[in-house]
């Protein structure tokens, strides 16, 4: 478990470790969970930005209902921390994509960002009546989406958290919505690969990750650090690959 960056004895911000354990821990009760390989260049990658260690440390693992769960904590030296976290379904279930991302620097929490994203046109019924139903903070912060920010539910959460009580409120509404998920995972039963539904989930995901490669901030950071090509080779194959075709 990841709790500081090598050759670095900058800590973990304690609101990207906090978020961290909760996924680690709650994604231990997915069913079938294993982890999978993940191409030694792009395991543990350490490189310099503006004089900075730049630390990345990847987890991908798979279960039930999912192709892939994706955990991503970068360090860039003492001025940008980021936990990014995508769990991607197969398409063959109807599950939606689970995202979260939180962006630490020297002033705190400078965003955090949670959804359950559709993969069709709207959020199964089922999940959406269980969002319904989850207490949500009035937040003092609220930002505003990005422009490629139609792919996100009406029950997104984009904030600047105001102190540790709002973090702390966060935190819950990301264990929330993890419990509807996870609980939705466990008792769904997938379509056939050829079943209409599994083709539009799968498009719909493809857009999903078509609209997040729209982020020129990441791209442009990581072909900093590292050069243009590998960045574009990372987000495709690591941080946003579509789906298998069904």
């Amino acid at each position: 478990m990841l709790h500081s960056s090598p050759n670095s004895e900058d800590p973990l911000h304690p609101f990207l470790a906090s978020i961290a354990d909760l996924v680690r821990h709650r994604r231990s009760e997915l069913l079938e969970l294993c982890s999978l390989d993940i191409d030694p260049e792009f395991e543990d990658i350490l490189s310099k930005l503006d004089g900075d260690d730049f630390y990345i440390h990847n987890e991908i693992f798979l279960a039930r209902g999912f192709r892939k769960l994706h955990l991503e904590i970068a360090i860039m030296g003492s001025n940008l921390q980021v936990f990014h976290c995508v769990f991607f379904p197969e398409p063959t279930f109807e599950l939606p994509i689970f995202g979260v991302d939180v962006v630490a620097g020297p002033s705190g929490i400078s965003a955090a960002i949670m959804d359950l994203s559709p993969v069709g046109k709207d959020l199964p019924s089922n999940i959406k009546n269980m969002l319904k139903k989850v207490s949500v903070p009035s937040f003092k912060q609220v930002r505003e989406l990005p422009a490629w920010g139609n792919i996100f539910s009406p029950f997104v959460h984009f904030i600047r958290p105001d102190g540790q009580e709002e973090e702390q409120q966060f935190l819950q509404l990301v264990d929330d919505y993890l419990t509807i998920l996870i609980t939705s995972s466990k008792s769904i039963k997938p379509d056939t690969p050829t079943d209409p539904s599994t083709i539009r989930r799968y498009c719909y995901q493809d857009r999903y990750c078509l609209q997040q490669k729209r982020n020129d901030k990441t791209r442009n950071v990581l072909a900093k650090a590292f050069t243009p090509q590998w960045a574009d080779r990372y987000i495709e194959s690591l941080l946003f690959d579509s789906p298998s075709i069904p």
